[in-house]
């Protein structure tokens, strides 16, 4: 099967953007944009692409869930001893991308990735959904299971042992489970334009600041 894709096309009528209106480091930069796209009312708002790689620079990329954003950087939660768990781990760099297309915008962050300490993994854990703290005590992340009479069966077993009533014990968390933050030495804001001549700017970590490159499209 071939599909021809070409004749899908958008000219993106948005105003643009100088240098004269970015802020002085990106992490402000970005709460100016999060907040032009929560006004949009989106759906999961906080998703984001997260693209790591192995040992050997095989790329893979997915769909996560930005839980915090700071002058540190940006941090996501998920299964240590998942995919992305193991490449983080042989290859502690990372790339994330928001993609705001209702806005014709896109963030791109790069740099190292570090685990948060337990005392944040704590409370985020303690804030989850009580199903979604039994899901992850159910799921070994990233594994081949037989089918999905498995992963019930698991949801079963995580059930009978920590309590599914919501105002249960509370759960402990998975010593397997845990957060990353992407610590941000490159970010770079993407305003879509007509004829395809878009407004890119990158800043980059200088030493006492950041510095800003405007890049051709």
């Amino acid at each position: 099967m071939s599909r021809d894709l070409s004749a899908l096309r958008e000219s993106y009528q948005r105003d643009g953007l100088r240098r004269s209106m970015l802020a002085d480091d990106p992490i402000t930069q970005f709460e100016r944009w999060w907040d032009a796209w929560l006004a949009t009312d989106p759906y999961e708002p906080a998703a984001c692409v997260l693209a790591t790689a192995d040992e050997d620079g095989r790329p893979s990329a997915r769909f996560v869930l930005c839980r915090a954003i700071d002058e540190r950087g940006f941090v996501f939660y998920t299964n240590l001893e998942s995919r992305k768990g193991r490449e983080l781990g042989a290859n502690p760099r990372a790339a994330l991308v928001f993609g705001w297309l209702e806005l014709a915008r896109q963030v791109r962050i790069e740099g190292p990735v570090a685990p948060v300490d337990t005392a944040e993994a704590d409370t985020y854990w303690a804030l989850r959904p009580r199903g979604s703290q039994l899901g992850a005590w159910a799921s070994d992340q990233s594994e081949v299971v037989s089918g999905r009479r498995e992963l019930d069966r698991h949801q079963v077993d995580a059930e009978a042992q920590y309590g599914s009533a919501v105002d249960g014990p509370p759960i402990p968390r998975p010593p397997y489970w845990g957060g990353y933050r992407v610590e941000p030495e490159r970010v770079e804001f993407w305003q879509g334009q007509p004829n395809r001549l878009h407004d890119r700017f990158a800043y980059h970590r200088e030493r006492g600041g950041w510095g800003i490159d405007r890049l051709a499209p």
